[in-house]
C-alpha cells in the first residue's frame, strides 16, 4: 500500500506532532470523506507500507524528528514552490526561505527523494508568463543540485476558483506554449528533469516528460526497490498516478491558498483545525461510538514481498 499524507491538506506544516505521534504508535485512522461515520484504520509498519508520500508547502516543522518515518520506510517527498506571495498563499513562507528548508530537507532523505513541484501555474495582471519565467530560473539555479525532478501543471479552471480568484486571466494555447516552452529550456539549462501533472497534453517537443508525478516507476527508484508492473488508475482525468490511500482531512490547512481544492473556506478550516488533538488517531476530532471501524486492506505493490530491504543509502540518483 502506498500511503499518501498530504493530498487533503498540508499535514506536514500543520500536524507534524500528531504525524510524528501516529507512526511512532504503528497506526492511523482516516474519515471516508463521503461516508464521515465510515473510518479506516492502517497499520503503520514498514512490512505493511510500500512507501510514504508526503506533499507540503513547507517541511520546517518536521524536520527535527522526520529521521524517524525517512530511516525505517521507503518515502517520497514533493515540496511545492511556486513564484506567489502572501496575497495568494498567505500561510506559505517565502521562496528563499522554502529553498533553505528544502536544502535541508535533502541533507535528511537525499536528493533522490525529492521532487519540486512548481504548481499550479495561474496567470494574473501580477503573475504574468514573463514573471513566471524568471522566477521559475531563480529556483531553478538553486535547487536543481538538490532535486530528484520539477513536476508542474496549468490551474484548473473550475467554479469555485472563478469566486474566489475573480483576477485569474485564462490561459491561451499561447500562453501555455509560452510557459512550456520557457521552463523547457530553462530545466534543460539545469540539468533538471521536468515533467507534466495532471494532463494528457504532449509538450515533449520542449523536453518535457509525460504526467505521472507518484508512480511505481519513481518509488521504486528513489528508494532502490522494484514495484510489479501494475496499471496506475490516477485520481481524476488526466492523472497517471498509482492509488494511494490518504490520512489527512479536507478543510484543515491553513496556508490559506486562493486557488486551493481542499478547502471550502478558509473559515472553514480554521474552525476545524480547532477540533484537532495531537493524541488522537484521527487528524480532525475523535472517534465516535457510532463509527464503524475498517481495517484498511493493505496490500502490496512490491514484486518481492516479505523483509524491507531498500537502498536507503543510495539517496544521490537523479531521474534520467
Amino acid at each position: 500500500m502506498i500511503l499518501n499524507t498530504g493530498a487533503r491538506t498540508d499535514t506536514v506544516q500543520y500536524f507534524s506532532k500528531w504525524l510524528l505521534k501516529r507512526f511512532e504508535e504503528g497506526y492511523v485512522c482516516a474519515r471516508n470523506p463521503l461516508f464521515p461515520n465510515k473510518v479506516m484504520k492502517y497499520e503503520l509498519a514498514p512490512e505493511k507500507i510500500d512507501a510514504v508520500m508526503f506533499c507540503s508547502k513547507n517541511y520546517a516543522p518536521i524536520l527535527s524528528g522526520l529521521h524517524t518515518i525517512a530511516d525505517r520506510f521507503r518515502t517520497y517527498f514533493y515540496y511545492t514552490i511556486t513564484a506567489y506571495g502572501k496575497e495568494i498563499e498567505p500561510g506559505v513562507p517565502s521562496v528563499d526561505e522554502s529553498v533553505e528548508t528544502l536544502i535541508e530537507l535533502e541533507k535528511i532523505v537525499g536528493k533522490g527523494r525529492i521532487a519540486w513541484r512548481y504548481d499550479p501555474v495561474l496567470l494574473t495582471k501580477d503573475y504574468t508568463v514573463e514573471r513566471h519565467l524568471v522566477t521559475f530560473e531563480y529556483l531553478a539555479d538553486r535547487l536543481a543540485p538538490h532535486i530528484d525532478r520539477c513536476i508542474f501543471s496549468f490551474v484548473e479552471m473550475y467554479k469555485k476558483l472563478e469566486v474566489n480568484m475573480p483576477e485569474l486571466i485564462p490561459f491561451t494555447q499561447e500562453d501555455k506554449v509560452r510557459v512550456a516552452a520557457g521552463m523547457g529550456r530553462i530545466a534543460e539549462k539545469y540539468g533538471i528533469w521536468l515533467q507534466t501533472c495532471g494532463t494528457d497534453a504532449d509538450w515533449s517537443r520542449w523536453g518535457i516528460h509525460s504526467s505521472g508525478c507518484a508512480t511505481l516507476e519513481i518509488l521504486g527508484k528513489a528508494n532502490g526497490c522494484e514495484f510489479k508492473d501494475l496499471k496506475h488508475k490516477g485520481m481524476r482525468t488526466g492523472c497517471h498516478c498509482i492509488e494511494s490511500r490518504d490520512i489527512g482531512a479536507y478543510d484543515t490547512c491553513l496556508n490559506g491558498c486562493k486557488y486551493c481544492y481542499a478547502n471550502k473556506s478558509a473559515q472553514k478550516a480554521r474552525d476545524n483545525y480547532k477540533l484537532h488533538d495531537p493524541d488522537s488517531p484521527l487528524l480532525l476530532g475523535h472517534l465516535n461510538a457510532d463509527d464503524v471501524l475498517i481495517e484498511g486492506n493493505q496490500k502490496s505493490f512490491l514484486k518481492w514481498q516479505g523483509r524491507q530491504i531498500s537502498l536507503f543509502d543510495e539517496r544521490d540518483g537523479s531521474a534520467q
